[in-house]
């Protein structure tokens, strides 16, 4: 049989014919919207549910992978307006979190050509979460997805004899679909049906986060010059990281916007919420606890007295022991897992113990391991390149870490085993203060 070529190249909605299959989507977050504007292009019926009564664009920055960007090759207007709003040009300097500057300022494309990357095709790029969302409802807008609002979901069913799956709202309206993709954030109800209810656990840990207009630095000249931007002309935004003991931070700096964002052990105000503002002087309070005998630099102080009220979120972080499976039983459900890595953990230790002589010799050491084959990987043309012999695999019962393919070409590192984990481990390995073990593996 031949292999599937679709997925390589670009087809446009309208490529596809109808298909009647009825999916309902449960949650507008950008793995919601994104399945609905894929879901329309292969043809599909679509509905979205939202708990909320509208959908939330605010927040700060992120870092968005190139593997995330895959499918815009099918979206050529929205291909060019993320192309145009992301943060391309930036440039990065290090300090430490009591001020001493310990890498200058280096562009990021001075920095792929130093790792022997491509600058014209990074890993991924900064982006402005308002912006991005805001593209993404344009285009659900543009299509005509029917959106629910005011729809909370408190459970989740499927149907094996009439091959359907479904959800229930609070009101006890039910909803019924082929296909149902619970993308309805992390406490999603889908997972007593998927793999089971996980319980969240507090990590210790919260992030201050905050966004606003650049004009506000003008209240403190000397905070002005020290976050300004940079490049040959001034012109080029800024991403500052401060690492100190058991704590990171990163501040943006764009010809509109401000943003700053500290990793910080969770206080009393913490909470799993974009909408839990605190003042400022909160943060003045708490921000030397835990970090040694040298506290954070005055001028990262006096930035974040220039914020304006509610504007500061304090984000708890929880943490949630991966999930065995993804899908319902019988298929019909399934659910929009984040991605449980270990990586992230070793990221995190990274950040928050760095080992400052070795970032002397070695600036990538200041920075999150990012490997290849994350940033590289396209899941679309990877499905559509193994899906006739993943079948074969699935028939026979291989599974797919036993499988050819896996061992041929895997969509994780060459030469890793996936062995079950759970947060109480990396909890005690952090409380012995023993690094994270990633496995086997190539994770460079």
């Amino acid at each position: 049989m031949a292999v599937l070529q679709e997925g390589l190249e670009p087809r446009p909605v309208g490529s596809y014919p109808k298909t009647g299959i009825d999916v309902l989507i449960v949650g507008t977050g950008l793995a919601g919207l994104t399945a609905a504007i894929e879901c329309i292009r292969k043809g599909h019926n679509v509905r979205v549910l939202e708990r909320n009564a509208t959908i939330n664009t605010q927040g700060d920055m992120y870092f968005m992978g190139l593997s995330a960007t895959k499918f815009f090759k099918h979206w050529p207007e929205m291909k060019a307006e993320y192309d145009s709003i992301g943060i391309h040009n930036a440039w990065i300097e290090t300090f430490k979190h009591s001020g001493e500057r310990m890498i200058p300022p280096l562009s990021v494309a001075e920095r792929l050509r130093d790792a022997g990357l491509d600058p014209k095709t990074p890993p991924g790029t900064f982006q402005m979460r308002p912006l991005i969302y805001r593209m993404f409802v344009r285009q659900v807008e543009k299509l005509g997805i029917d959106i629910e609002f005011n729809r909370r979901v408190v459970d989740y069913f499927e149907d094996e004899k009439t091959g359907k799956g479904g959800c229930v709202t609070d009101d006890g309206k039910r909803y019924e679909a082929d296909v149902v993709i619970a993308a309805d954030g992390v406490g999603s109800k889908s997972q007593k049906l998927v793999g089971g209810q996980v319980r969240a656990r507090s990590s210790g840990r919260a992030m201050w986060r905050a966004a606003f207009p650049i004009e506000n630095l003008e209240k403190n000249p000397e905070v002005k010059d020290f976050f300004k931007m940079v490049g040959p002309d001034g012109d080029c935004p800024c991403v500052r990281t401060f690492l100190g003991p058991g704590t990171y931070a990163l501040t943006l700096t764009r010809p509109d916007t401000m943003i700053w964002i500290i990793n910080h052990n969770a206080t009393g105000s913490s909470a799993e919420n974009w909408n839990n503002t605190i003042d400022y002087q909160e943060v003045l309070d708490e921000m030397d606890k835990g970090v040694g005998s040298k506290p954070w630099a005055n001028i990262f102080k006096e930035l974040i007295k220039t914020t304006p009220p509610k504007t500061i979120v304090n984000f708890e972080l929880l943490w949630r022991d991966p999930q065995p499976s993804w899908t319902s039983p019988h298929a019909r459900p399934f659910t929009r897992n984040a991605c449980a890595q270990k990586l992230g953990f070793s990221n995190a230790e990274l950040l928050q113990e760095t080992d400052w002589e070795k970032v002397t010799l070695d600036p990538r050491r200041a920075q999150p391991k990012l490997p290849k084959w994350v940033w590289s990987h396209d899941p679309e043309t990877y499905t559509y390149k193994h899906y006739h012999a993943n079948v074969k695999s699935m028939e026979a019962g291989i599974p797919f870490d036993d499988s050819e393919i896996a061992e041929r070409d895997p969509n994780f590192p060459k030469g890793y085993r996936y062995v079950p984990w759970t947060i109480d481990w990396i909890m005690e390995c952090m409380r012995k203060g023993v690094a994270v073990d990633l496995g086997e593996g190539e994770w460079e």
